[in-house]
């Protein structure tokens, strides 16, 4: 018997990447993350066969986010990215635009530097 376990859909047999359990009770289908080990009354489906999955007249499937999987970047984080990547540039250019003050009379706020780093004082200060 294979160690990986497939697709409970007739004459498939791809690989399960997602469980599909109904609770009846609420006329609700809900599909996740693969279980961890596989139950009677549970079904796993290959990636084709998830996304297709459609539930009966009247009942409501639920797709829950599988959270070991890497979230896409948004807008805000790209943009996080960049400013981050600005921050890191601002240095350098404060020292060649400042003369020869350094960077601690360029920055007021700022109490020490170690690399990349710096140490800011609190603003109630």
């Amino acid at each position: 018997m294979s160690p990986v376990r497939r697709c409970s859909r007739t004459a498939c047999g791809r690989p399960a990447v997602a469980t599909l359990t109904y609770v009846y009770a609420d006329s609700t289908a809900v599909l996740g993350p693969l279980a961890t080990y596989a139950e009677p009354h549970c079904y796993d489906l290959c990636a084709e066969h998830s996304e297709r999955l459609t539930a009966p007249r009247g009942w409501e499937v639920v797709r829950l986010l599988d959270g070991s999987a890497p979230a896409r970047p948004s807008g805000d984080d790209l943009e996080a990215l960049a400013n981050a990547v600005r921050e890191a540039a601002r240095p350098q250019e404060r020292a060649a635009g400042g003369g020869g003050g350094g960077a601690r009379t360029a920055d007021p706020m700022e109490v020490a530097r170690r690399g990349h780093l710096r140490v800011l004082r609190s603003p109630d200060n």
